[in-house]
C-alpha cells in the first residue's frame, strides 16, 4: 500500500521546492499523481498558453502565484476554477502562474 504525500507549507509556497518538467510549450509540470484522476503542479512561463480544450470530466485549478486567465476572467493567488464536465476553453497567463490541478480524466485538445 502506498504512503500518502503531504508537503508542508505547500500554500506558503513549499511548491517552490519542487522538480519540474516540460509538459506543453511554456508550461512545466511536477505530477502528484499521475493517471486518471491525476493532480499535478502547473508552472506557466509569461505569455504561455494551453490550447483550446474540452473537459471531458470536471476540472479543479487553484491559482498558487500569478494570474492565469480564460474567456471568464482573470483569476489569481488564492482563487478556486472549477470547469464543469462539457465545458471548453483557451488558458493563458501574461504574467506567468503557477496552480495546483486536479482532473478525473484527461482534457481532449482541439
Amino acid at each position: 500500500m502506498a504512503n500518502n504525500l503531504m508537503i508542508p507549507n505547500f500554500l506558503s509556497g513549499a511548491w517552490r521546492n519542487l522538480d519540474f518538467e516540460p509538459f506543453k510549450p511554456g508550461i512545466s509540470v511536477h505530477w502528484l499523481e499521475k493517471g486518471a484522476p491525476a493532480i499535478a503542479v502547473l508552472k506557466y512561463d509569461p505569455g504561455a498558453r494551453a490550447p483550446l480544450h474540452y473537459h471531458v470530466a470536471p476540472e479543479t485549478v487553484l491559482i498558487l502565484s500569478g494570474t492565469q486567465s480564460d474567456a471568464n476572467g482573470t483569476y489569481h493567488a488564492g482563487d478556486l476554477v472549477v470547469n464543469f464536465q462539457g465545458t471548453q476553453h483557451e488558458v493563458f497567463s501574461e504574467e506567468g502562474c503557477v496552480a495546483l490541478l486536479q482532473w478525473a480524466k484527461p482534457v481532449k485538445f482541439l
